[in-house]
């Protein structure tokens, strides 16, 4: 990670930066307006220091989302290189409704932010839609589930996680939901019997 004067950052100012943005997500999606000197304070830094990290709050979320999804992102192949692709793909999809559930808090934080840059309203959609076929392909080279799931076709299967309720046990919803769907996946998979 480079400073803004293009040097390297040091490892304390990335750990700042680190703090400041798992802080930032979770604060952003509990509250679109909360206070920057109340992320910092709960990231254990002060405002110049998140001023100097993040020049503004647009910054600071946009920042913040695209984070998360570079994490989201990568535990994918990370996944794939642990567990078999099966099991990859189900414990990403968990990490997948987290994110969402998350998004769906940050919601009016990113509109906005979207907004004053002049950027897009779902920056990382091509990550995560890359992600998604990373785990189908290594899904179907493996023969765990069923040949010709796309996508597309996953993206739609899914569909039914913005339908649940952030403010309610969304968690248990999400976990039964994506159990069935990998259910579906698996159903006809060339590798079971």
């Amino acid at each position: 990670m480079e400073s803004r004067t293009g040097g390297p950052q040091r490892s304390d100012a990335q750990r700042n930066r680190e703090r400041i943005l798992d802080v930032a997500l979770v604060e952003l999606s509990r509250s679109a307006d909360v206070p920057l000197s109340t992320i910092a304070k709960k990231a254990g830094v002060g405002q110049g220091t998140l001023y100097r990290h993040f020049p503004s709050r647009e910054a600071l979320v946009l920042e913040a989302y695209r984070h998360e999804v570079q994490q989201l992102t990568d535990s994918a192949t990370e996944l794939l290189k642990t567990m078999e692709p099966d099991q990859a793909l189900r414990v990403w999809m968990d990490r997948l409704a987290r994110f969402i559930m998350a998004k769906s808090g940050l919601a009016e934080a990113l509109r906005e932010a979207a907004g004053a840059t002049g950027g897009p309203e779902s920056p990382g959609y091509s990550l995560v839609f890359g992600s998604i076929e990373h785990l189908l392909d290594a899904n179907h080279a493996a023969g765990t589930i069923r040949p010709g799931v796309t996508a597309d076709d996953f993206l739609r299967a899914i569909a039914g996680i913005w339908q649940i309720d952030i403010k309610g046990d969304w968690h248990s919803q999400a976990t039964r939901l994506l159990d069935i769907i990998m259910d579906g996946l698996r159903a006809g998979a060339p590798g079971r019997h």
